[in-house]
């Protein structure tokens, strides 16, 4: 897209506000504003003209169909698609949109995870629109995001509960606020998702069936070079990447999709894509919409796109830093301003916030819990499987002289002299970054950075949202409490107090270091390393009640979140066992076995003439017994495989996964590898690390 058609096409696959500011009645838009920014029910005749709106803009942009889009508990998106077409009789048709069926879809339920909450015969369930996330058009579809629920009203999906989550946040806010003497009009939690990614050859890719199959290299020995140089890092962009990024700009720019900053990520191979931040469920929509594109475009150029946590071994994984505030119409509420110390307000959402992280550090820790992200989080290229916060250096003086009831200073923004006198001097930000901590405040906001690359970031949200909730509560309470006291007096006591019984969860070191989890394991953090670890507090009685009390999810769905996770790990682990084994046994085994047979007769050719080396046959020796220490470990995973998933529930299926299954895998993976070190090349049946992570 040309620089001067940015701004012409931006957006110009979304209905937009303007759109349906001039394509509506005013009544109907007023209305519809109200329902947006309000959340106020809307009646089928408003339905039904917004309706016939969006159906006339759709089809002017070349559209035929149209579908709810929606997030099932799978974690990406759904859709089934339905045309216009309304047959009239003589052979005609006309293009028809109705109220009802912007309003409410029925797809069918039954095969997508519900952890229980629907056998496979119950398979009616609705979809429901979601006004606050705009319609737009992708592939000449009108796509409506919308919530997914069961024909009995339970959540289906990822969005209900985070839009239940988003509603109790900026209840409880309000209440804060208007403490304050405020009234906003709206508050909203705001989200940036970076994703990261990698990009290798498409060919390469095709040749690889554990890419295909589970998203990551299940083996590979270690390349000859990794990311040791750090040349990558915001190095200048391949010419096939960068026509790649260019066009995953234009395509997300025309969805409304504020994609901002591009560059190259640590690993070779690897690249980041940011967004400005927007509304909270919205950027979420938007990052899944982001991740499938980056999957489809790629193809545009020969290339596959990676959203995997680790799809290779050795070189860092990808994450997804979820940059999380607050905000009260135009206000940043975790925007500190000059002077924190002074500013009461900022102080007591911080205090809540800090709160909130420590109380549910469990909730967090397992909303980002997946098979995947193990593979990342402690692993020195993630943060540790331990939650804690990093404040920096502005705010940390801030919360140690409130907890020792002293004059607290921070230190503000600072010049910083460059000593070229042509090079201007520069601001100093309020805080450094901390790239090893979990939960970081940077400068205005938070960044979660526990998050996995392929994760929907609803879960992590949703925990986040409820706390804060919980925690803003909890201020507005002790304020009723003390009403003998004055209300900023109260209000500092409550932040003192707040930060003083929360100091644990406060660190600002090296979250990489052997000391820190020692430290952690002093100050009674959890360390909970594994999935299998993470997920059961899901179903503790004090976190279903937590979600209950702020109406985000019932008992019922509480538990079904929980089978379905865990009953996703021990899936794809399922898959990836059984991807090995094929693997070892349909490709590994006969490629060792060629080589060394050709060596052996190479070796058997020169003996006759007196020639052969010892080299030679003590190679075809370590490829023969390789091949037999690949059998022996391809049968014991199978073995492990077939008894895991013969266990009787989902939690101790996982926990024989993750110590039967998962060492059984390294064990394999350790026989192949050591066979790729020695096996000539041209034997070898799939591109190496080599290939794969340095192509031209």
């Amino acid at each position: 897209m040309a620089s001067d058609k940015v701004s012409e096409e931006y957006g110009s696959l979304v209905f937009t506000d303007a759109d349906m500011r001039q394509r509506l009645p005013k009544p109907t838009y007023k209305e519809l504003r109200r329902v947006i920014d309000e959340g106020k029910d809307i009646n089928l005749n408003i339905a039904n003209e917004v309706a016939h709106a969006m159906k006339e803009w759709a089809l002017e942009k070349g559209a035929t169909h149209f579908t709810h889009w929606f997030q099932p508990l799978t974690g990406i998106t759904s859709e089934k698609h339905d045309s216009f077409i309304n047959p009239n009789g003589d052979g005609t048709v006309l293009m028809a949109f109705s109220g009802k069926e912007l309003v409410q879809g029925e797809p069918d339920a039954s095969s997508f995870p519900s952890g229980g909450l629907r056998a496979t015969f119950e398979a009616r369930g609705y979809t429901v629109w979601d006004p606050m996330s705009p319609v737009f058009i992708k592939d000449e579809v009108l796509c409506i995001p919308t919530a997914f629920i069961s024909y009995t009203g339970e959540a289906l999906d990822k969005k209900t509960p985070l839009l239940r989550s988003e509603a109790a946040v900026e209840r409880e806010a309000k209440r804060v606020l208007a403490l304050f003497g405020k009234q906003p009009k709206r508050v909203f939690t705001t989200c940036g998702p970076e994703q990261e990614y990698f990009l290798i050859q498409e060919d390469d890719y095709k040749a690889r069936p554990d890419l295909i199959l589970t998203g990551r290299t299940l083996f590979g020995c270690e390349p000859a070079k990794g990311q040791e140089l750090e040349e990558h890092y915001f190095g200048a962009i391949r010419p096939s990447v960068n026509a790649f990024m260019k066009e995953v700009d234009d395509e997300l720019w025309k969805l409304g999709i504020p994609a901002r900053t591009k560059h190259n990520e640590v690993a070779p191979c690897q690249h980041e894509l940011a967004p400005i931040f927007e509304q909270g469920s919205v950027a979420i929509d938007n990052n899944l919409l982001t991740m499938e594109k980056l999957k489809l475009m790629a193809t545009h150029y020969g290339l596959a796109c990676l959203e995997h946590e680790k799809p290779f071994e050795y070189v860092n994984g990808s994450g997804k830093h979820d940059n999380w505030s607050l905000s009260a119409d135009s206000e940043n509420l975790l925007e500190p301003g000059d002077n924190p110390e002074d500013n009461l307000q900022f102080l007591v959402f911080l205090a809540c916030l800090v709160a909130a992280v420590d109380e549910h550090a469990d909730l967090l820790r397992a909303a980002v819990a997946s098979a995947g992200n193990d593979h990342r989080l402690g692993a020195n290229e993630a943060p540790p499987a331990i939650v804690s916060i990093f404040l920096g250096d502005a705010l940390t003086p801030v919360v140690d002289a409130l907890i020792k009831k002293e004059h607290a200073e921070s230190h503000g923004r600072e010049r910083v002299d460059l000593g070229v006198p042509a090079l201007p001097n520069i601001l100093r930000d309020n805080t450094d970054r901390n790239r090893t901590s979990p939960f970081a405040f940077t400068g205005n906001k938070f960044e979660f950075r526990m998050c996995g690359s392929q994760q929907n970031l609803s879960d992590c949200n949703v925990a986040l949202n409820a706390a804060v909730a919980e925690q803003c509560e909890r201020f507005c309470d002790y304020i009723a409490a003390h009403e003998d006291l004055d209300f900023m007096a109260a209000a500092m006591r409550f932040v003192r107090h707040t930060f003083r019984d929360h100091q644990r969860i406060l660190f600002d070191g090296n979250g990489y270091s052997e000391d820190w989890e020692k430290e952690a394991e002093k100050r009674g953090l959890l360390n909970n390393k594994t999935t299998p670890d993470a997920l059961p507090c899901l179903v503790e009685q004090k976190n279903i009640e937590f979600f209950e009390k702020f109406n985000v999810l019932s008992e019922a769905e509480s538990r079904a979140r929980y089978v379905a996770a865990a009953e996703q790990y021990s899936k794809l682990l399922n898959i990836e066992a059984n991807t090995m084994v094929t693997m070892a046994r349909n490709l590994y085994t006969p490629a060792i076995s060629q080589y060394s047979g050709d060596l052996a007769s190479s070796v058997a050719t020169k003996a006759e003439i007196g020639v052969a080396s010892k080299t030679e046959k003590d190679l075809v020796a370590t490829l023969t017994q390789g091949l037999e220490d690949i059998r022996v470990a391809a049968d014991e995973l199978e073995e492990k495989n077939v008894a895991a998933r013969s266990a009787e529930d989902v939690q101790k299926q996982d926990d024989a996964y993750r110590d039967d299954v998962v060492p059984a895998m390294a064990k394999l993976r350790a026989a192949v590898d050591g066979m790729e070190k020695i096996c000539a090349k041209d034997y070898w049946p799939v591109p190496s690390y080599n290939d794969m992570l340095f192509y031209v």
